[in-house]
């Protein structure tokens, strides 16, 4: 994402907690850091992009980011983040003179960021989308304002619940095919020609026949995501019994150590013994 920014024009300054993860962007052109203060102080957009709510927080907060923009800068969470979290870091910015927020996570792994193929769901006020559109559009194909600051985390949330959910099913029935001695290269063209078989699905297939499990979204990840799911309904008095079901899944790959790998090594559940 911040090679895509640099190519587009713009002048990149970026931090990372493993500073050598840095090196190559800074033969890029980019300004390496030393911390998020010092990232985020002359910055007019700051855009973070991490692990989970604590590691958001640790750049945010501990690490000063948001008390070192400067007034007029525009901040932009693309982490994959609890909606109570992002609810609370959007509070937190209206309180610093002249910050805008945004939440924008976006759907897509390292091969769409590559390609500037990203999809942005965006959450907060329609000028500051606008103000960020520019910008947004060096990363990605798409920008889908879905509505206050929040609403961004909610629909990724949702995204990758859905995803994870397909991702589920489809490893429980080609396990069960497999040991029903169903040819599983036959069984998954015939399933992907159909019209109830996803694009999403019929995509996580292939690894799974490969046995290819590179993380491009781990199952440890994906659990997480989950959990977050999870939270978001029990605070709005919803249920979510499926997607808890995968959570349940991927929590059983993690037990069996596959939690670093993509979530489509969960096929190992049912063909391993």
């Amino acid at each position: 994402m911040a090679k895509a920014l640099i190519e587009a024009g713009h002048r990149v300054t970026v931090w990372n907690r493993s500073a050598e993860r840095s090196e190559a962007l800074r033969q890029e052109g980019a300004t390496v850091a030393q911390s998020p203060r010092d990232a985020a102080s002359e910055a007019e957009f700051v855009i973070s992009m991490v692990r989970d709510d604590d590691a958001s927080q640790s750049v945010w907060l501990d690490g000063g980011a948001l008390a070192a923009m400067k007034p007029g800068a525009l901040a932009i969470e693309s982490s994959t983040l609890s909606i109570a979290w992002v609810s609370e870091l959007a509070r937190l910015a209206s309180e610093v003179p002249d910050v805008s927020f945004l939440d924008a996570p976006v759907a897509g792994s390292r091969p769409q960021a590559d390609a500037r193929q990203l999809i942005y769901f965006v959450g907060g006020r329609a000028c500051d989308v606008s103000r960020a559109e520019p910008v947004l559009r060096s990363i990605g194909v798409a920008i889908h304002h879905v509505g206050p600051a929040g609403a961004g985390a909610a629909v990724k949330l949702a995204v990758n619940a859905l995803f994870a959910v397909q991702v589920a099913t489809l490893a429980e029935l080609v396990g069960a095919l497999a040991r029903s001695r169903i040819d599983l290269d036959k069984a998954v063209n015939a399933i992907g020609a159909t019209p109830v078989c996803s694009v999403a699905a019929k995509g996580a297939a292939a690894p799974m026949l490969a046995k290819r499990f590179e993380p491009l979204f781990p199952a440890e990840l994906v659990e997480k995501d989950l959990g977050y799911m999870h939270n978001l309904a029990m605070a709005a008095n919803a249920t979510v019994p499926v997607s808890d079901a995968a959570r349940t899944v991927m929590s059983a790959a993690i037990a069996r150590n596959f939690g670093p790998d993509h979530l489509t090594g969960v096929i190992r559940l049912y063909l391993d013994s």
